[in-house]
């Protein structure tokens, strides 16, 4: 049987683009993986890939024009933010770099042996290696910053592990085009093209979570996949970790208090939210507690003029159009659901923005209304009307884990008079980012970054954006009584690579 193709598709139009390649076999699958083990022994020295991820960096900037045009095409996300998307990209491999040449992710620690302890400490030393070969299951709505040369791919590499990437069907062209600017950066520096792998399709995916020489694995998308994924890589003869972005609601809190002292302000800065990317965001605020009573009811009239204002808006694919419009109906067709500005179809490949609202005590139980607190991906949020704080109080402790969870307080709450201290506490259980009079689009790539939560947000503990994502392709070994001449030179006595340590005790910089 012929092998399946694989269509580049305008989501302007529906309508197919060109053949960019054809869906991988398992024989195919098996290649890449064991290409990109090869070339694993290139990643070993750190300059090199620290240099690697330079250059990977500085091609993708000299193409930016043709790969921009190429993701408009593909994802109808617009020029503007497809240009500081890949920015974005480029930033995070350069930071990745960074981190490889200081060093400190190797979390290097010695001790001498020590006969006076109890128990007597032997000669001990700690420091983190490469798993080996990561897959990276592309996203849909990050064609840059979460696809092929996105977070996982760079931190991966930046470990010292290969990858090999399973492409998003929504993108194929951008893809290929990507993975080509990668591979021609490693060749500069040395590396063989492997340790980049590029696949495509369905079962390809599934066969490369299955492949015993797979390491590891990261992936942003649905529950439904992201749970398939994580079960079989479970299920394996040897598990391995899987780091799982599967789905959040991204709750967002507004006391009476912030409500009767801003509610335009935070009207239109939830608009401007969860409209944004047309609602493609995985921080898309999705649930929002807002009070009943008057300052409730500015807060939606506000909310209500500024998404009238947003205009209907490509989404990624028909499918999840489809899904989108099936959803929201589904949705307002609840009792008691109202819809001040009303989501769902715009033109035949357009959707509307808009949002719904429900009395806070049709979600206090499990029931029908349970649908309301699962994730709608595209420009539609959820405004619960609470009409005190035990009903909000109750809402929350029926989420699921989140990514992000917003709190809205008056000027008087934010400086610890009130309940400011205890709704931060509330929501910290929630997620693993937690703003204060803000909103959450927008994920900085900073160090204290954070970009995770509990299940289902994610399968781990992990970030999958900011520097301490490298940690998840890294393991802990010790060499106990070794002799010097033995060590590797992380763990050599005089320090030859100047590496920042724990030393006896002390942390040397």
């Amino acid at each position: 049987m012929a092998a399946a193709p694989v269509w580049s598709v305008d989501p302007r139009t529906g309508k197919q683009r060109e053949q960019v390649a054809v869906e991988a076999t398992a024989q195919e699958v098996d290649a890449a993986v064991r290409a990109a083990l090869e070339a694993r022994g290139a990643l070993v020295d750190r300059t090199v890939r620290a240099a690697f991820l330079r250059t990977a960096a500085e091609r993708l900037e000299a193409a930016k024009e043709q790969l921009v045009e190429a993701a408009d095409a593909e994802t109808a996300l617009g020029p503007v933010r497809l240009t500081g998307e890949l920015a974005r990209t480029c930033y995070q491999l350069r930071a990745f770099a960074d981190i490889v040449d200081e060093g400190a992710f190797l979390d290097v620690v010695i001790n001498h042996p020590d006969d006076t302890a109890t128990p007597p400490i032997p000669d001990l030393r700690r420091y983190k290696v490469p798993l080996g070969v990561v897959a990276v299951y592309s996203a849909s709505n990050f064609p840059f910053a979460f696809s092929v040369a996105g977070g996982d791919t760079a931190s991966a590499l930046a470990a010292g592990c290969p990858v090999v990437v399973k492409a998003h069907p929504d993108h194929p062209a951008l893809s290929e085009l990507v993975a080509r600017v990668l591979r021609t950066a490693a060749a500069e520096h040395g590396i063989p093209e492997g340790v980049l792998g590029l696949v495509h399709g369905f079962e390809a995916g599934v066969e490369l979570i299955r492949h015993p020489l797979v390491s590891a694995a990261g992936f942003t998308g649905s529950v439904r996949g992201g749970r398939a994924l994580f079960d079989a890589a479970a299920a394996r003869p040897v598990p391995i970790p899987f780091h799982g972005e599967l789905g959040s609601l991204n709750p967002v809190l507004i006391t009476e208090a912030a409500a009767a002292e801003r509610a335009e302000a935070i009207g239109t800065g939830l608009a401007g939210s969860m409209t944004m990317g047309v609602g493609q965001f995985c921080v898309k605020p999705g649930l929002v507690l807002a009070p009943a009573g008057d300052a409730g009811d500015q807060l939606v009239k506000s909310l209500t003029d500024a998404v009238s204002n947003v205009d209907a808006g490509v989404l990624l694919d028909h499918r999840m159009r489809d899904n989108f419009i099936a959803g929201v109906a589904e949705r307002a067709e609840l009792p008691e659901v109202q819809s001040p500005v009303t989501p769902g179809a715009g033109s035949e490949h357009t959707v509307s923005p808009g949002f719904l609202t429900v009395p806070a005590e049709k979600l206090a139980q499990e029931g029908a209304y349970d649908l309301l607190l699962e994730e709608c991906f595209g420009p539609v949020t959820v405004v619960v009307r609470y009409e005190d704080e035990v009903e909000a109080k109750s809402v929350l402790s029926r989420l699921p884990g989140n990514l992000t969870a917003t709190v809205h307080l008056s000027a008087e709450e934010a400086a610890g008079q009130g309940r400011g201290p205890e709704l931060l506490a509330e929501l910290t259980p929630l997620a693993g980012r937690v703003l204060v009079n803000g909103w959450p689009t927008g994920v900085a790539v900073a160090p204290a970054q954070h970009h995770g939560g509990p299940y289902p947000a994610t399968t781990s503990t992990s970030t999958s954006v900011g520097g301490t994502a490298i940690e998840r392709w890294l393991r802990p070994v010790v060499y106990q009584g070794a002799p010097e001449a033995l060590l590797p030179p992380e763990l050599k006595d005089d320090n030859p690579l100047g590496l920042p340590r724990r030393f006896d005790g002390r942390l040397e910089r």
